[in-house]
């Protein structure tokens, strides 16, 4: 059993939830609760925390076993209540956290390998709730992938982690340094249509056909799209609202792109009007 915090490993746990620079130097990230490290795939598993008696209860016992079978060859420490609270990001730890590894995806993976693409792509969200619902909603909508620039949230940050509910492990994703140039390589490589939510937009989103390959571009929650970001935009759209709002929540605007183009998908609805 773990008994201190000075312990290397308790340490970098430590270090991994606080610092985006490590998680991407070592290629780890932690993931807390039971259901989330069981929804965690085997082979992205490192290392697995859980706090003292908690294989002795049943739920643990139960857990302990269930992973065992699923992972053999994971090792699992047993850790001090005290260190373990001093480990965990969250206020009511559930006594179970591991260290995952990042998965690796490619730009076709993202594309949807043979599937037509439905991507989201995110311009320097900032706000770990809107990334992580975002996520959970592309998987639930059917997306393919979600590009993000170098600026944008960290993915593997605690609690975006947490508010993907596991959406993480499923939904392919990309970092990547030029949105500029993969916009362009989208567009002119890829065939896909960038629709942005814009203020010159002159038709309602649910007035395209999203059928064929298409990305949606979210910007940052207080400034939207950058000038030049929004300028590679296939073409803009706007989201109709009544009352005095000016703009929706990022992740509210993502959730009703994603399920307009899962609708027009799944049921071939034609559309309103001549595109």
């Amino acid at each position: 059993m773990i008994t201190s915090t000075s312990n290397n490993q308790i340490k970098n746990i430590m270090t991994l939830n606080k610092k985006a620079r490590e998680r991407k130097a070592q290629r780890l990230f932690v993931v807390e609760g039971i259901r989330a490290v069981a929804e965690v795939p085997a082979s992205l598993l490192h290392t697995i925390y859980y706090v003292e008696g908690f294989s002795s209860s049943a739920d643990g016992a139960a857990f302990i076993s269930e992973i065992s079978a699923k992972a053999p060859s994971v090792p699992m420490e047993e850790v001090a209540k005290k260190v373990f609270d001093s480990m965990s990001d969250t206020v009511t730890p559930q006594g179970v956290l591991a260290l995952v590894k990042m998965q690796d995806f490619t730009m076709e993976d993202v594309l949807g390998n043979g599937r037509p693409a439905h991507i989201v792509i995110l311009e320097s969200l900032q706000d770990p709730g809107n990334m992580g619902t975002i996520i959970r909603t592309a998987e639930g909508a059917g997306a393919t992938g979600i590009i993000m620039n170098n600026t944008t949230v960290d993915l593997y940050s605690p609690k975006v982690v947490r508010s993907t509910m596991g959406s993480i492990f499923r939904v392919p994703h990309l970092v990547v340094s030029d949105l500029g140039a993969t916009l362009t390589e989208l567009k002119e490589k890829h065939g896909v249509s960038v629709y942005a939510a814009h203020l010159k937009g002159e038709k309602f989103y649910d007035e395209f056909d999203y059928s064929g390959p298409t990305a949606f571009m979210i910007g940052n929650e207080g400034n939207g799209l950058t000038d030049e970001t929004a300028a590679l935009a296939t073409s803009y759209l706007k989201i109709p609202m009544e009352g005095q709002l000016e703009s929706l929540n990022a992740s509210v605007a993502a959730s009703i792109l994603m399920y307009e183009a899962s609708r027009q998908r799944r049921c071939a609805f034609p559309l309103k009007t001549e595109v």
